[in-house]
């Protein structure tokens, strides 16, 4: 599990980073880890590496935006959430690798155009507070995150539309997915199987990356223009992407 190239720990280390920066504001950045660790290690033993490092990051969120959160909006949401988790990991015992990397990557490309719509009805909204919306997003969500990790943008979709404040936003955010992401390890051990004490040792390696982009990303959203930086998460995210389909 350890005996990577230095490329690999290279890649390793700057997907730690990204899910770090992605928790401190850096929106969508963690969409490029996905398929390079499916890449990596497959489609579905990829998803049990990243688990782990995002719970790690979670606590970043949850540590500094607890108070924040807007618990009327997770209820509504978390029942749907679980039932897409549910559903996810039928399939993910149903389907092979191939499969399974081809469905991370059309959840992928589902999520930046979900980004895409979200930054096209800025200031407008499309989206009705209604219990159905809330149903279909939460199952939605529920699946990407149990299949692929990629539930952010279904979830901010879903936050937008209740016109929640910056802080609210990111506080009810990290509690929904620290949530997710504590309800989703055990099935990973026990059903998937895809973790274990080598790959959680792999985790805990990566923790000082986790650490480091959070930092970096402290600073990176102060100095790089917002409409440069998310055009070249997009397109690095849909090339990795379009690489697991190949």
């Amino acid at each position: 599990m350890i005996d990577f190239t230095l490329l690999q720990w290279l890649l390793l280390f700057c997907c730690a980073m990204l899910i770090g920066m992605s928790k401190v504001g850096v929106p969508g950045v963690s969409l490029i880890v996905v398929p390079v660790l499916a890449i990596i290690f497959g489609g579905k033993a990829s998803t049990g590496i990243l688990l782990p490092i995002l719970m790690m990051a979670d606590w970043f969120g949850v540590g500094y935006y607890h108070r924040h959160a807007q618990w009327k909006y997770l209820w509504k949401l978390l029942p749907w959430a679980f039932v897409g988790v549910g559903i996810a990991l039928w399939v993910g015992e149903v389907v092979n690798d191939i499969w399974f990397k081809n469905i991370i990557a059309i959840l992928v490309f589902v999520c930046i155009a979900l980004m895409l719509l979200k930054d096209r009805q800025k200031g407008r909204n499309f989206f009705p507070d209604t219990w159905w919306f809330a149903a279909s997003m939460g199952v939605l969500g529920g699946f990407a995150t149990m299949i692929g990790n990629v539930a952010g943008p279904i979830f901010a979709i879903y936050l937008l539309a209740m016109h929640l404040p910056k802080n609210s936003f990111i506080g009810t955010g990290a509690w929904f997915f620290l949530i997710i992401n504590i309800s989703k390890f055990p099935l990973h051990i026990f059903v998937w199987k895809t973790i274990n004490w080598q790959t959680l040792k792999l985790d805990f390696i990566l923790l000082p990356g986790i650490a480091l982009g959070a930092f970096l990303g402290v600073w990176l959203v102060k100095k790089i223009p917002d409409k440069t930086y998310r055009a070249f998460v997009i397109v690095v995210t849909a090339l990795s992407a379009f690489l697991l389909l190949i």
